[in-house]
């Protein structure tokens, strides 16, 4: 797009007196190379208040005073999920100056404040830190053989309304991981439900699709026997299976059933789902199942679109797991 340039007081004079003469505005506009609407608007103009000259306008005064910004940029810092709407009234109740959301955006987008989508994590206390980094210790000198004997599972429940995440904190630019810009969430909830998978270095096993809670005899008798021994016969003693400590995996008849099929437990660091490859399975089926078209829209058609998933499209999600599980 070319650069607007303006007409000068003679040549507007010219437009008009030409118009005057009884000379078209199409003949006017030909001859001088002006288009033909912008003569009409001057010679409407001219017939209106007989002036030609160019208006100048002075720039909207600014509404909010030097301190009303720095109540705003204050009152973001402390609550940091203060939506717009809620900082502009809280303005007009402070100070009786009425604002846009927009115009809160730009004030404290001028100080380097924007809204931006937490971090998100699993809250972790003193305690999960030193168990996390003991167990990182012990298994840092693992070779590929030995990793290849671990079954990595794990639940997770995808849910008909996904979670888009739309809360917003202000924060600057450089601190996404400061500890006042990250939400500590362990849970989820919606109409969903859960399922059970296992990987292991160049194999699967089934997936297990679970409509209500998990129960410990549900665990036993369904994951355990018909997933996880299935491996433990076909690789014998060299077996180890991983599963993390919710209470289900935790009760007494899933110890037993352990025991009594001489199946090997990796020990777990409670709230370490970050430690665990299955996750990145998690997250590339979950955005599979997200970008169907038509998306689920009832619980038997999200359970079909669930197995589906897993076994036909499996091949690449394979490759990038592996990635990450080899040191």
């Amino acid at each position: 797009m070319t650069q607007r340039t303006h007409l000068d007081d003679f040549l507007r004079g010219r437009i008009i007196g030409r118009l005057e003469c009884g000379r078209t505005q199409l003949e006017v506009s030909d001859e001088l190379g002006i288009a033909q609407s912008v003569i009409s608007r001057l010679w409407q103009r001219f017939q209106d208040d007989g002036n030609v000259s160019r208006r100048y306008s002075t720039r909207r005064p600014r509404v909010t005073t030097p301190n009303e910004d720095r109540y705003l940029a204050v009152t973001a810092k402390r609550n940091r999920r203060s939506t717009a709407s809620d900082l502009s009234r809280q303005l007009s109740s402070a100070t009786g100056t009425t604002i846009s959301r927009e115009t809160v955006y730009r004030r404290l987008g001028q100080i380097a404040l924007y809204a931006r989508r937490p971090v998100r994590c699993v809250p972790l206390t003193a305690t999960h830190c030193r168990l996390r980094l003991a167990w990182s210790r012990e298994h840092a000198l693992w070779t590929p053989q030995q990793w290849a004997c671990v079954m990595f599972s794990d639940e997770s429940r995808f849910s008909l309304q996904s979670d888009s995440r739309r809360t917003f904190i202000w924060r600057a630019p450089g601190t996404r991981y400061r500890q006042e810009n990250i939400i500590e969430r362990h849970s989820c909830g919606g109409v969903g439900v859960l399922v059970w998978g296992g990987i292991i270095l160049g194999s699967r096993s089934a997936l297990h699709v679970q409509i209500g809670t998990m129960k410990s005899q549900i665990y036993q008798d369904v994951i355990l026997e018909q997933h996880a021994c299935l491996f433990r016969g076909a690789m014998g003693a060299q077996f180890v299976f991983m599963d993390d400590n919710a209470r289900p995996h935790r009760a007494n008849i899933v110890s037993e059933c352990l025991q009594s099929e001489d199946m090997t437990l990796m020990d777990w660091p409670a709230f370490s789902p970050d430690l665990n490859p299955v996750e990145h399975v998690w997250d590339m089926f979950g955005r599979r199942v997200a970008a169907r078209q038509p998306s689920p829209t009832y619980l038997p058609e999200l359970r079909r679109a669930l197995l589906f998933e897993w076994w036909f499209k499996k091949a690449d999600s394979d490759v990038k797991v592996e990635n990450n599980i080899n040191p």
